[in-house]
């Protein structure tokens, strides 16, 4: 099989997905075309290298729908030659996107190919594109559906962790990511927004709060007792975990993702496709794997699709120098800290949603970018990539610096 190599890999800042957000004046498109841009023009790449662009994005309608990929290719001014195509696995699209062009290269059937990302979710309203799962009952009382924050509080209780517990991860995440901008730890892979006269609309992430403290988290009420209790949610979780007494509400908007506006970009190729480019090699895919997990809970894919891929590559824990998990819920990563015994100094060193924000369908391969770079400040070798994902699914990569 042939090897898939990663080449580069860009991403946008993260703007506040609220009216007053920096880059709410930003279309899904030009979003999507800054990043696809700076992979061309900061790789001086002959754009008839590259045999394709597959881009996530977990709302594709209105003016996110109709293929972004390929529009974004065409604004960003690649040859006419480049297709494109959208897809979507909910949280882990954009990681799916770097594997799916990964697979492109690696199967012998396409030399180039760029995956990546895009949401702008101040535009385009998170759940606009509607779906059977919440709202249908044919699917939604079989699999036990409830809203992520509520299996969250889920995970939180049958795992074990207090508000406490989530809370001094959603400090230590602002703190990390504070300090990672601090000492310029993004500064190989932002590349800023610009408008149409070239003036920069945004060159930072914007949601983070690095003043935050226990005592400032600890004034926040949790966000889903109300779903839980009168939604009947928390019922719902009881009925799937009838081990569960009741649900401890723990989650707030302090140790939960922020919604964001971003989008992110990945070149990947084989060897031959390289030199033809004049590249030189950062990193190659080594494995990566996609899971279903238990619906009702349906955070804890993770957990699942880590065990799959590590089983798949012929390695152990032990061989992953860093893990990047995509923190949708402060919860989340503490219950996959807790299945692997992980220390806290090998897991999000970045910082990491809490902080920074979850753009949806372009965080997969924002935080392979970052985990990418970090690899390659600290001299490590190996890296795996996972996020969690709606209805109870797993994605995860495995990348190996060069």
């Amino acid at each position: 099989m042939t090897e898939a190599f990663v080449y580069d890999a860009v991403r946008t800042p993260r703007g506040r997905g609220k009216k007053d957000g920096s880059l709410h004046e930003v279309s899904t498109l030009s979003l999507a075309a800054t990043a696809l841009r700076a992979i061309k023009e900061r790789n001086n790449l002959d754009t008839h290298l590259v045999d394709d662009v597959v881009m996530g994005c977990v709302d594709p309608v209105g003016e996110a729908g109709s293929d972004v990929a390929r529009a974004a290719a065409l604004n960003a001014d690649y040859g006419n030659h480049v297709p494109g195509v959208q897809i979507n696995r909910f949280c882990a699209s954009g990681l799916d996107a770097v594997n799916f062009a990964a697979a492109q290269v690696m199967s012998g059937q396409h030399d180039m190919a760029i995956g990546g990302g895009v949401e702008a979710m101040s535009r385009v309203g998170m759940g606009a594109s509607g779906g059977a799962w919440p709202v249908d009952p044919q699917i939604a009382v079989k699999s036990y559906f409830m809203p992520q924050g509520v299996s969250a509080d889920l995970i939180a209780t049958k795992y074990g962790f207090s508000r406490d517990d989530v809370d001094q991860y959603s400090v230590e995440s602002q703190q990390r990511a504070a300090q990672s901008w601090k000492e310029g730890r993004f500064k190989k892979s932002i590349v800023p927004v610009k408008d149409v006269n070239g003036i920069t609309i945004l060159d930072h992430d914007e949601h983070m709060r690095p003043t935050t403290d226990m005592q400032s988290l600890g004034q926040l009420k949790p966000s889903f007792p109300q779903m839980g209790e009168m939604g009947g949610f928390a019922a719902v979780a009881i009925q799937a975990y009838p081990e569960i007494e009741a649900i401890n509400c723990v989650h707030h908007a302090g140790n939960s993702s922020g919604i964001v506006d971003g989008a992110a970009a990945v070149l990947i190729g084989n060897a031959e496709a390289g030199k033809k480019a004049g590249l030189k090699p950062r990193a190659r895919i080594r494995a990566f794997a996609n899971i279903g997990s238990e619906p009702a809970i349906m955070l804890t894919g993770p957990v699942d699709v880590t065990e799959k891929l590590l089983k798949k590559a012929k390695m152990s824990i032990n061989d992953i120098d860093l893990f990047e998990l995509n923190e949708a819920f402060a919860s989340v990563v503490l219950r996959y800290m807790q299945a692997f015994n992980i220390p806290r100094d090998k897991i999000n060193v970045c910082g990491g949603a809490i902080a920074m924000g979850h753009p949806l369908g372009a965080t997969g391969a924002m935080v392979f970018g970052t985990v990418l770079d970090e690899l390659e400040r600290t001299g490590k070798s190996t890296a795996l990539v996972t996020l969690c994902i709606g209805a109870g699914m797993g994605t995860a990569t495995i990348i190996e610096r060069v």
